[in-house]
């Protein structure tokens, strides 16, 4: 039997087009289970009845509703574009959230076991365990006090960081650079900056005038550590001939800071100001417990005290997405300012 080229190649050209239609479908398989996921949960949530009455219950059914069709639309979207991208095009918007799929499906069967074991069975005693419906209702009832708080919270925290940042990097940039400066300063940093801002609490509260600038104080420090050791770092290992090559061609001292030193030490200083955000996020809800009448820290107190823990559970949420929201956009600001360290960067 004759060798036939053409045949050969029309079975090559399938195979490849079976391999590239498998493809898309194995990456969009999370989509599908995200959205088969949160249907099955309103179904329960539809057709299982409460143990108690609980308000809001259908506005936990819309979510879940939403939030399946919203899955269904990324796959479609990210169907149609692994199909009709071309190989050296970059990934469209939908196929970056394809990534997010499994954390979805995560969250539906997460969320449905939630409602199962506190709505449906009442396994988890009450009023320690609240169903999802109850947190939906403190977001629709109580919605001005806990907002009120929140914007305290953003304010007093936005305060203290931005005090603290600045005054680590300043602190930073001299122990760094100067010998001098880092003679005295280097002991008493070593000496207060391991302590936990906490710890200032009595001394804040006796010898500032009011909560508020106590609170501002104890995040500042919190804050001001880790960008200070970090800023040290980054600018005293920064590399030497970067110095010589600038003075070189006649920089000045003032050039050698601001042009190389700092810019080398960027990278180190978004560490410290990564690891200040996450210390004064955690000083800032101790302090509003202790002296703060507003707040997150203050309204969590509230809760606790009056048995309310779907309140409290409301607030652990919205601070739990006011943190990861500010980290989100320190990220974004990070990589902005150091585009021109693109491909250098890991973390």
């Amino acid at each position: 039997m004759a060798f036939q080229p053409h045949v050969a190649v029309r079975t090559k050209a399938a195979r490849v087009v079976a391999t590239s239609t498998r493809e898309p479908a194995r990456s969009l398989l999370p989509t599908w289970l995200a959205a088969l996921a949160w249907v099955a949960g309103a179904g329960f949530t539809r057709w299982w009845p409460d143990a108690d009455e609980w308000p809001y219950t259908d506005y936990l059914l819309v979510l879940k509703l939403a939030l399946a069709v919203t899955a269904l639309l990324i796959g479609v979207a990210a169907r149609r574009s692994l199909l009709t991208r071309q190989a050296d095009a970059p990934p469209s918007r939908a196929e970056r959230w394809l990534t997010a799929m499994p954390w979805l499906v995560a969250l539906a069967v997460g969320v449905t076991a939630w409602e199962v074991l506190t709505a449906k069975l009442e396994w988890l005693p009450r009023p320690f365990f609240a169903p999802p419906q109850a947190l939906i209702a403190v977001f629709f009832d109580d919605f001005p006090r806990l907002g009120s708080s929140v914007v305290h919270s953003f304010g007093l925290l936005a305060y203290g960081y931005v005090i603290g940042a600045v005054a680590g990097f300043v602190t930073g940039v001299g122990i760094g650079w100067s010998r001098a400066v880092g003679y005295w300063l280097h002991p008493v940093l070593r000496l207060i900056g391991p302590l936990p801002a906490t710890a200032w609490l009595p001394l804040a509260f006796f010898f500032f005038p009011s909560s508020f600038s106590a609170s501002v104080f104890l995040i500042a420090l919190a804050t001001g550590f880790p960008v200070a050791v970090l800023t040290w770092s980054g600018v005293a290992g920064v590399n030497s001939t970067y110095y010589d090559i600038a003075r070189t061609l006649g920089a000045r001292p003032d050039f050698l800071i601001l042009k190389v030193a700092i810019p080398a030490a960027l990278p180190s200083v978004f560490v410290g100001l990564f690891m200040g955000l996450g210390a004064s996020f955690s000083v800032l809800i101790v302090a509003e417990m202790m002296g703060v009448k507003a707040g997150l820290g203050w309204y969590l107190q509230w809760a606790q005290g009056w048995a309310a823990y779907s309140n409290m559970y409301a607030a652990l949420l919205v601070m739990a997405l006011m943190c990861s929201g500010l980290i989100t956009l320190l990220f974004r600001f990070r990589d902005r300012l150091l585009a021109w360290q693109k491909g250098l960067l890991k973390w």
